[in-house]
């Protein structure tokens, strides 16, 4: 949605001008719990309520991620209080994501979806990551999917670029090499 993007990427870019010299990282993970938290549409429909104020809807979403182990860092909650202050929750998914890019931009690091056919186990993912980076040429953050589709192999997506070592992947190109003959 075009419109979320645009409406996050200020507020991401402020987030990131203002944490410079902090530990990113653990703010990024918070801005993805908070993400998770208001992504739902009955988080929305509590915010939307006309008879919730702003500072009801930001103890809300405080107090639960304090009870899911999450304390906010002031930058944190100073973002949470500002979306919400200004009816922007709904782009706070979007934002969390717009920051984590910009991180991961500026640390070298790529994030990557990692969809096999069988669950892999921490072993197998390190062996993978190792040589999925060397492959892509910097550090990945791995998100390990299920897709028992692919039958057999793996189907790697990091940004834009795909490699798929799937056997369905295989017998495609097999189909269309047969059936182009």
């Amino acid at each position: 949605m075009a419109e979320l993007a645009t409406i996050a990427r200020p507020y991401a870019e402020a987030m990131f001008k203002a944490t410079a010299g902090a530990d990113r990282q653990v703010l990024n993970a918070q801005l993805a719990a908070l993400a998770a938290l208001t992504a739902g549409p009955e988080m929305r429909q509590f915010a939307d309520n006309p008879r919730v104020s702003p500072v009801q809807v930001f103890d809300m979403i405080a107090g639960i991620a304090l009870s899911q182990g999450v304390a906010l860092d002031v930058k944190v909650g100073n973002l949470l209080r500002a979306a919400v202050d200004n009816g922007r929750l709904a782009a706070l998914p979007e934002i969390a994501a717009q920051f984590q890019a910009l991180v991961n931009t500026t640390t070298g690091v790529s994030d990557a979806t990692i969809q096999s056919a069988f669950a892999i186990d921490e072993t197998q993912l390190g062996e993978v990551l190792a040589a999925l980076e060397r492959r892509f040429g910097r550090k990945l953050n791995a998100k390990v999917e299920v897709a028992p589709e692919l039958i057999g192999g793996v189907r790697v997506i990091v940004g834009d670029e795909v490699l798929d070592t799937s056997v369905r992947a295989r017998l495609e190109q097999m189909k269309a090499a047969l059936t182009a003959a």
